[in-house]
């Protein structure tokens, strides 16, 4: 079976016009937004940085429990923390690149996309845990 040049050229151009918006980092998904909500690029933005901010929050609020020896060392809190810095390494990753000047690839934003929601989850749990102690 062979294929004629319209129908390789129509493949070629269906091949193109599919891989651009991937090669775009300012895209915006073929459906729904982004993040598990759907948000505008900007409403997503705004969620990341507070998401960051939080988790950022409940890692310094360990470090001074355990600094201050106010408490003895927690396995659950120290669980949850160490839960939280790995579901939330992707947006920690995003945020140290982005504030050294360096390369955020297609691949970084798209797991910071899927993962914000749980690393948010994760901090919450943590600050749960902070708030019974």
């Amino acid at each position: 079976m062979t294929i004629g040049k319209k129908g390789l050229v129509n493949r070629q151009l269906i091949i193109v016009i599919a891989i651009i918006p991937l090669l775009s980092g300012c895209t915006v998904p073929f459906f729904g937004g982004y993040g598990a909500k759907g948000q505008t690029l900007e409403e997503f933005s705004h969620y990341v940085e507070k998401v960051f901010r939080f988790q950022n929050r409940m890692t310094s609020e360990v470090m001074m429990l355990q600094d201050s020896d106010d408490i003895k060392k927690s396995e659950d809190l120290l669980k949850a923390e160490q839960t939280m810095q790995h579901v939330c390494t992707p947006l920690n990753e995003y945020v140290s690149r982005d504030i050294d000047g360096l390369n955020i690839g297609l691949f970084l934003r798209q797991r910071v996309e899927k993962s914000a929601e749980d690393c948010e989850k994760s901090a919450q749990e943590l600050q749960s845990l902070l708030e019974r102690l």
